[in-house]
């Protein structure tokens, strides 16, 4: 049995710091920062030197979190509760003997709830109707307002939640968090006609995607497949989740030219995308040599390879779509066998 010491930072009231939090919780030092600067999940003191001191109320909420997550709570839902709340979200979860199932659907279908009136009909019609990615849409409930949605209760849990409001002040904001915390949405997209900024840039930092409309369908599709995952076999030609890793097609001095070309895209996403191929071939190549030098590792290797492969061959086909939506010239510089060209 581990013994404890008077000078240990559990039986005392002591503030610590961010790296004894993260030995008592098991939480990585990194996850702790984002919960606290992204998600506010923490307020700790801070010293003269300017180091966060954290009390162990800091504690209780770190593992009441980290329980939560791990049963599937999006910590951008969760992170601003008390540590009471907290609490009555995990009691249910432990007098179940298994998880609930979830309901069936057809594979490529996604479960979608609406809220607001004439957003539903928009999204039932057959000029929306579309395939998203790969997936195609299946409206689970419709809601004339938030109002009704939270009196009425939904027939099951949708994977997005879609809401048109005219006004989005805090308290709808607060409204519409906890409807989607209740009902485990994993994604929520809110469409509004007026707000404060304050309350925009709250619901973003929660991670709910949220636009001013008014917005086309076009538009409100494109909204919808963002926060969809690609299925590489129907929606980017040419690589199959059961095919080879593709070999490397563009050099880094292709990817530095593509990324100093100036862009009529109101966005940096040409030189991004460049960036991030050469980040990504380079942690490949990485991987592969650790997969080389280190049998006792190799399982773990071998998968981060394959995944940083197959990223980048998804980025590579991201930057010929950006490159002819911009004219931007661009030529493989190694054939597929993986040679050289010239």
């Amino acid at each position: 049995m581990q013994k404890t010491t008077q000078n240990d930072p559990v039986l005392t009231n002591t503030p610590f710091r961010i790296g004894a939090l993260a030995k008592m919780t098991g939480i990585p030092v990194s996850t702790l920062r984002i919960w606290e600067v992204r998600h506010h999940a923490f307020s700790p003191s801070k010293t003269t030197g300017k180091h966060r001191l954290y009390s162990q109320e800091d504690v209780h909420k770190a593992g009441l979190l980290k329980e939560l997550s791990r049963q599937g709570h999006a910590i951008s839902t969760i992170a601003l509760l008390e540590a009471a709340a907290l609490e009555r979200l995990q009691q249910p979860q432990k007098v179940l003997s298994r998880p609930p199932e979830a309901p069936k659907q057809p594979a490529g279908t996604v479960s979608l709830a609406v809220i607001g009136a004439g957003i539903a009909d928009r999204v039932a019609s057959g000029k929306f109707i579309r395939q998203f990615l790969g997936s195609s849409l299946r409206v689970t409930d419709s809601f004339a307002d938030l109002a009704q949605a939270d009196a009425a209760g939904f027939r099951e849990p949708p994977q997005i939640l879609l809401v048109k409001v005219n006004t989005l002040h805090d308290s709808i904001r607060k409204q519409i968090q906890a409807l989607a915390l209740k009902q485990g949405v994993a994604h929520t997209v809110v469409v509004y006609s007026f707000a404060q900024e304050a309350v925009v840039q709250a619901m973003r930092m929660a991670g709910t995607l949220v636009r001013r409309g008014p917005v086309s369908d076009y538009e409100l599709s494109d909204l919808i497949s963002s926060v969809l995952l690609v299925d590489t076999a129907k929606s980017l030609g040419g690589i199959h989740a059961d095919s080879l890793i593709p070999p490397r097609k563009y050099s880094d001095d292709t990817l530095s030219r593509v990324a100093g070309i100036s862009s009529n895209m109101l966005c940096e996403c040409p030189r991004h995308v460049a960036e991030l191929i050469a980040q990504l071939a380079s942690f490949e190549q990485y991987s592969q040599e650790c997969l080389n030098k280190n049998e006792e590792d190799a399982h773990l290797h071998a998968h981060l390879h394959a995944i940083s492969g197959s990223a980048r061959a998804l980025f590579e086909r991201a930057l010929e779509m950006v490159a002819q939506h911009e004219n931007i010239p661009l030529m493989a510089d190694f054939e597929p066998t993986g040679g050289r060209i010239g």
